[in-house]
């Protein structure tokens, strides 16, 4: 119903910057709220950011003042600018999506990315 597809992840030095992106398709009929997660082995996924439809956000206070997740309406698609990166970033970095697939919000379904792995060298 709702794909998504990650892109951007890959390997950096401690200070550097990664772009992700998340572009949803499907029969889409708006999108509520859009999420950024990480997860490292044996702990559980965390929510690092989110924006709303429109526009607000919110951070993990861990990621604040570094990390910026924006969004483009048109093309259903949420990015995540992260800079000043710390190896304590390195994990597997999840998008969430909650799409309508009809104007009723009891139409709504929740989408997961892939995944793509952010690592960070010290």
């Amino acid at each position: 119903q709702v794909q998504l597809a990650e892109s951007g992840g890959g390997l950096v030095q401690a200070g550097g910057s990664l772009r992700l992106s998340c572009a949803a398709s499907g029969s889409i009929f708006s999108i509520d709220v859009m999420d950024w997660y990480r997860q490292t082995p044996g702990k559980q996924r965390e929510l690092i950011a989110a924006i709303s439809s429109g526009g607000s956000t919110n951070y993990a206070d861990s990621v604040k003042g570094r990390f910026t997740i924006t969004r483009d309406n048109a093309k259903n698609t949420v990015y995540l600018q992260m800079n000043s990166l710390k190896p304590e970033d390195t994990a597997v970095y999840y998008c969430n999506v909650k799409a309508r697939l009809r104007p009723s919000i009891f139409d709504t379904v929740d989408s997961w990315g892939q995944g793509t792995q952010v690592t960070v060298s010290s």
